[in-house]
């Protein structure tokens, strides 16, 4: 299932464009750049790799500006931030309706994967209700092995462990 499928693109996009029209944010071409940029992710992306695509279509936008732009973003609830290690910080949509995904990380290669889990949706929900809470968001990250890095004969412990 495609993780962005509950809303198309544009809309997040659209949605983020008026918020910040809302807001009194002056409109920029290098912003809307890296929201249109966001907007048509499948998952996280770095804001180097935000840079280095801006760059391969030709717009010049600097990764100062890159990173301006997600701060501001980020300050807005109009993306989600994944800290995926050692000092790697990854980007997504927000979607305006909530829906959302989780995220597998590789230690070894640092492949990122989105996967959705409807147990897990519930098991939150119920642990919710149990601490008499109510959880308005959440983020799940595990972390391990990829296949690949498996089938490679990659050590499965994470580095520095002991055994």
């Amino acid at each position: 299932m495609d993780p962005m499928a509950s809303a198309p693109p544009t809309a997040w996009t659209d949605h983020t464009l008026r918020t910040l029209d809302h807001a009194g944010y002056r409109s920029s071409s290098a912003r809307t750049a890296v929201v249109e940029l966001l907007g048509r992710q499948d998952c996280c992306v770095t804001a180097r790799e935000i840079a280095d695509e801006l760059r391969e279509q030709g717009r010049s936008v600097g990764i100062a500006t890159v990173y301006r732009a997600l701060e501001l973003l980020d300050e807005l609830r109009l993306v989600q931030r994944l800290d995926a290690g050692e000092g790697v910080v990854r980007y997504e949509p927000a979607l305006p309706d909530g829906a959302h995904h989780h995220h597998l990380i590789c230690h070894r290669c640092g492949e990122v994967t989105a996967f959705e889990d409807e147990r897990l949706e519930q098991a939150i929900a119920a642990l919710s209700q149990r601490l008499d809470h109510v959880v308005d968001g959440h983020d799940v990250v595990l972390r391990g092995v990829c296949a690949r890095c498996r089938d490679a004969g990659a050590d499965a412990r994470a580095p520095g462990a002991h055994g």
